[in-house]
C-alpha cells in the first residue's frame, strides 16, 4: 500500500509531465522525470540567492559587491531569510520525492572503503552493486538535510533576533549558520565538479532526464542492469570489441562516445 508521502510524490509527477516532457533517444535511458528536474533547479537557484545575499550581510568589507544584485544592502537583508526558507522548502519537497532511493545500505558504506579506486578512476566501472544512486552523492544528499535543519532553527533565531530569543542564542546561531553554509558551500563544489568534469553525462540528466547507456553502466551498473535487464560488464565488453580498441584508449568514464544501440 503506497503511503501519503508516494501518492503526494506520484502526483506531481503526473502534474509536471503534462506541462514538460523528457525526450530518451535511442542509445539512451530515462533517468530524472521533469518534476525532479524542477525541484533540482529550484534548490540550485534558491540556495545561491540566500547564499550571495548572504555574503553580502555577514562580510560586507569582502562581499559588498553583491549586494547591489539585490536592491542595496537593506533589501538583500530583507530577502535572504525569503531565499532561505524557499530553500529549505524545495529541497523538502526534493526530500520526499527521494526518500527511499536515498536510503543507506551496506552497500554504500562498501562504495565508502573503496572511494578511493572510484575517484581515481582505478576501476573503468564503478562497482557492480552500485545502484540509482552512489554512497557519495546519498552523503551529500543527508549533508543537505542536516544543513536544512540547521538553516531553519538558527534562521528563525536570526530572523526574529535578541529580544525573542536572547543575546546567546542568537550568537550560537551565527555561528551555527555560518559553518553549516561553508560545509554546504563546500559540498556545491564537489557536486559541480562530479556532475560535469568527473562524471561527464551527469548534467545532461538534469537538463533532458537522460543519460546514455555508457554513463548507466559505468557510473551506476546496478541500476542499469535493472532497467535493461543487460549485464553492465557485458555491454561495456560489446563496446570494446564494437570499436575495435584497447580499453586503455577509450574516452574518459562515461563520455558518450559508443551506445549499444549503434
Amino acid at each position: 500500500m503506497s503511503t501519503a508521502v508516494e501518492r503526494f510524490d506520484e502526483k506531481a509527477r503526473r502534474a509536471f509531465e503534462r506541462v514538460g516532457r523528457t525526450e530518451v533517444y535511442i542509445g539512451e535511458l530515462f533517468r530524472h522525470p521533469v518534476y525532479t528536474r524542477f525541484l533540482h533547479w529550484m534548490v540550485a537557484l534558491f540556495f545561491f540567492l540566500a547564499l550571495f545575499s548572504g555574503f553580502g550581510i555577514y562580510l560586507p568589507w569582502l562581499f559588498r559587491w553583491f549586494t547591489p544584485i539585490f536592491g542595496g544592502g537593506p533589501l538583500a537583508r530583507a530577502l535572504h531569510p525569503w531565499f532561505g526558507l524557499f530553500f529549505v522548502f524545495f529541497f523538502g519537497l526534493q526530500m520526499l520525492n527521494w526518500l527511499k532511493p536515498m536510503a543507506w545500505t551496506k552497500t554504500d558504506t562498501n562504495w565508502m572503503r573503496n572511494i578511493k579506486k572510484v575517484a581515481s578512476g582505478e576501476e573503468v566501472l564503478d562497482p557492480p552493486d552500485t545502484g540509482f544512486f552512489n554512497a557519495g552523492q546519498k552523503a551529500m544528499f543527508w549533508e543537505i538535510v542536516v544543513g536544512c535543519i540547521v538553516y531553519l532553527i538558527t534562521g528563525i533565531i536570526l530572523w526574529a533576533g535578541a529580544q525573542t530569543f536572547g543575546r546567546w542564542p542568537v550568537a550560537i546561531s551565527y555561528v551555527l549558520h555560518d559553518i553549516s553554509a561553508i560545509i554546504m558551500l563546500g559540498g556545491i563544489f564537489i557536486h559541480i565538479y562530479l556532475s560535469t568534469i568527473g562524471e561527464p553525462g551527469t548534467f545532461q540528466s538534469m537538463i533532458r532526464g537522460s543519460v546514455t547507456e555508457t554513463w548507466a553502466w559505468t557510473f551506476h551498473p546496478k541500476w542499469y542492469k535493472e532497467v535493461t535487464g543487460r549485464d553492465p560488464r557485458q555491454a561495456y565488453e560489446e563496446a570494446l570489441r564494437r570499436i575495435k580498441v584497447e580499453p586503455w584508449t577509450l574516452p574518459p568514464r562515461g563520455e558518450t562516445t559508443t551506445s549499444s544501440h549503434d
